[in-house]
């Protein structure tokens, strides 16, 4: 399902076309190309349908896309927990600054980076073995470098945690907009309070928090961003 407007597809077109109008693309190609219209019309929402509700099945396969995404040596070093019950988010919302969208959005996930751990690595790649996507005589090939990489590495732990749940998040961010549902990346909010109160490990960080939803009236069309010329060198 679509549900991307008339009018924003039309702007996405537009955009589209300035950006690459150059190149000789014409208008017409980016009308069709749904991915692109779906970056170019995405924008931050802060009004939700309160009373929208989203399946356990939807919400399992906005997670399932997201663990699509790309990860280091294949880590899939996240983990995500769906915030969704009155009572979840009546515990959720003091420690996230007591924003509405977190009771308002159908649900919040709460988007989980785990340490970098070289040592998972054969387990990860088992199923890429037995799909007979890669031998298994390459599984060391990739566990020795990810361990020269990671091993007493805090800060490279951390950072991948990071990288890996952003990019997840950022999958389920475009799935939703794709499905006509909102969404909101959110970093105010006590990291040390959601661990505490959602239960996470010692080797996880809660990167950021994911509002989406059925939007309501009022939110914003997505916002211009600098030129092109202002953040790109060619070297």
């Amino acid at each position: 399902m679509n549900c991307i407007s008339a009018a924003t597809a039309g702007t996405a077109t537009r955009i589209a076309a300035e950006i690459f109008g150059e190149t000789g693309k014409s208008e017409n190609a980016f009308a069709t190309n749904a991915v692109i219209e779906t970056i170019l019309s995405r924008s931050a929402a802060k009004y939700y349908d309160a009373t929208a509700t989203l399946s356990d099945d939807q919400i399992r396969d906005l997670v399932r896309i997201g663990t699509s995404a790309p990860t280091s040596f294949h880590l899939q070093n996240w983990r995500f927990i769906a915030v969704r019950s009155p009572e979840a988010k009546a515990r959720l919302r003091p420690i996230a600054w007591n924003q509405p969208a977190i009771t308002d959005a159908a649900v919040t996930f709460i988007i989980i980076g785990q340490l970098a751990d070289a040592s998972t690595v054969p387990d990860r790649l088992a199923p890429v073995v037995e799909a007979g996507i890669m031998p298994a005589r390459l599984v060391p090939d990739w566990e020795i470098p990810a361990r020269g990489l990671y091993d007493n590495q805090p800060q490279r732990q951390r950072d991948e945690a990071v990288r890996s749940a952003t990019f997840g998040a950022a999958a389920i961010i475009y799935a939703a907009r794709s499905l006509g549902l909102g969404s909101t990346p959110m970093i105010g909010f006590d990291a040390e309070a959601v661990h505490c109160e959602f239960g996470l490990a010692e080797d996880e960080v809660p990167v950021m928090l994911l509002t989406v939803g059925p939007e309501r009236a009022g939110n914003w069309p997505q916002k211009p961003r600098l030129p092109v010329a202002d953040v790109l060198d060619f070297a």
